[in-house]
């Protein structure tokens, strides 16, 4: 018998679970096909959950925080093994895929462990763990099947000490050594945790440049800092050959330089998990990397029926982002209205420092042609920066000459991903230097380095029209 739903879901993640809540909460017939056989999608079990507890586990541990007081040498656990690290993550998924299967449960949505494949644009087969296959239609689809490992030909991986980021976490004993190879996010945030753990850390990335999105001097002041740290950065070289020599790894450089280690980690980029979805058969195509186009708004893809959200539509790949467009999308293919998404988001890069930024870097601001100042605060220059022992750590502000309205801000070091909210609102709200330094901030903050931040460039811009006819 051909089961019929109002919405099927391909994928549990950020955007597959907000798209089944919201579906579920306007009462309609929802189901959920995941492929592994629990639910969270790569966010839970290899992704942003796992990256960032190792990241709060390798912190505590190691005693980073601490070292600008009490010495480089400082340690909270003095040998720190894979089996430390694995304790936090393995009781923080549980409780994720607990809350997730609750939330699935308590708004009425059904889930299926299995493989989802269509066989025409309003049908699909499921072939379970079970070895069954189940047949199923729906009025509305919405693929939120994630990403997939890039694994080229040319790297001998093993599973033991080459491996790609899903691996990774499951490694049964920490290098002394490591080689990351692609330094986007993935690669920048596994490459500096490591490093936090006094690992020698090399981060090969073929292209003289990284995080192109993030603001250059953010960039050059991260550089600085990771290096200083213990990071081996090695741009503008690709890698011509990679040869397992069982006891360590090593990788030849088109340069002609050779690096060796104990383990390699490949983070060179991700594909769209779509190869199996049979997308043919619905009418859909991907681009070379697997990813469906959709209409931005909506998230429609050509296929008026059929929606895609979350990492397999491309950038900003976060799991907040994938979030609300699995929300809107849902809504949209309800035939529901609801409020659209906020021009500007965070985008949070949970590296060691954090980086993190909102609106528009300095170079997109010179490209446009916009004339506008800077303002600039140093962790240091803060009490509470002095009372946590920062000897680093920046926040940078743009604002318009034309309008006094925020640009952009961007933040690396402690706390850069919870600091970047404030700088959301006031971005979203239209609001101008003069709040920075009209408001009070809590003293002592590292949130009042927007305040320092603030006077730095008003002290520089012209007076406010408003001020000129003050009489003193």
């Amino acid at each position: 018998m051909l089961t019929h739903y109002d919405l099927i879901i391909v994928g549990s993640g950020p955007a597959g679970r907000s798209a089944a809540m919201q579906a579920g909460k306007l009462k309609r017939r929802v189901l959920v096909v995941d492929s592994n056989h629990r639910v969270g999608g790569v966010s839970v079990h290899t992704g942003t959950i796992p990256s960032k507890t190792l990241r709060e586990t390798v912190l505590n541990l190691s005693g980073w925080r601490e070292r600008s007081f009490y010495g480089r040498s400082y340690r909270v656990k003095e040998e720190v093994g894979a089996a430390d690290l694995k304790v936090r993550l393995h009781k923080t998924l549980d409780y994720e895929v607990d809350v997730l299967e609750h939330q699935f449960n308590r708004n009425h949505v059904d889930t299926l462990a299995g493989s989802a494949r269509f066989i025409s644009p309003t049908k699909m087969t499921v072939s379970t763990q079970a070895d069954e296959v189940l047949e199923l239609s729906a009025d509305r689809f919405l693929i939120a099947s994630g990403t997939k490992t890039y694994r080229p030909d040319t790297v001998p991986f093993n599973g033991s000490n080459i491996l790609d980021s899903d691996e990774f976490l499951q490694m049964s004993q920490i290098p002394r050594s490591l080689i990351v190879v692609g330094a986007g996010v993935i690669g920048v945030e596994y490459a500096t945790m490591f490093s936090a753990l006094d690992i020698r850390v090399t981060l090969v990335e073929p292209r003289d440049t990284f995080l192109d999105f993030i603001d250059r001097t953010l960039i050059n002041e991260f550089m600085h800092e990771i290096r200083d740290n213990g990071v081996d950065l090695r741009l503008g070289s690709s890698i011509s050959d990679v040869e397992d020599m069982d006891d360590c790894v090593e990788i030849a450089l088109e340069n002609g330089r050779r690096v060796r280690a104990d383990m390699l980690l490949f983070a060179a980029g991700r594909l769209g998990a779509t190869e199996k979805l049979g997308l043919d058969k619905a009418g859909l195509v991907t681009d070379h990397r697997g990813r469906i186009s959709v209409d931005r708004n909506t998230y429609q893809t050509s296929v008026n029926h059929i929606y895609a959200a979350g990492d397999v539509i491309g950038f900003p790949s976060l799991a907040s982002t994938g979030s609300q467009q699995g929300r809107v999308a849902a809504c949209h293919a309800l035939n529901v209205p609801s409020l659209p998404e906020s021009p500007w988001f965070p985008y949070g890069i949970y590296s060691v420092p954090e980086i993190s930024t909102c609106g528009m870097s300095e170079e997109e601001i010179q490209q446009r042609n916009i004339p506008y100042e800077v303002g600039v605060a140093r962790f240091r220059e803060t009490s509470r920066g002095h009372i946590m022992g920062l000897e680093h750590g920046m926040l940078k502000m743009l604002f318009s000459l034309k309008t006094r309205r925020v640009l952009g801000v961007q933040i690396v070091g402690e706390g850069a991903t919870e600091l970047i909210h404030i700088a959301q609102a006031v971005l979203n709200l239209k609001g101008t230097v003069d709040y920075f330094v009209k408001n009070t901030f809590n003293y002592p903050t590292l949130a009042e380095a927007y305040k320092i931040a603030g006077l730095d460039a008003f002290n520089r811009m012209p007076i406010p029209e408003e001020l000129k006819s003050v009489k003193h």
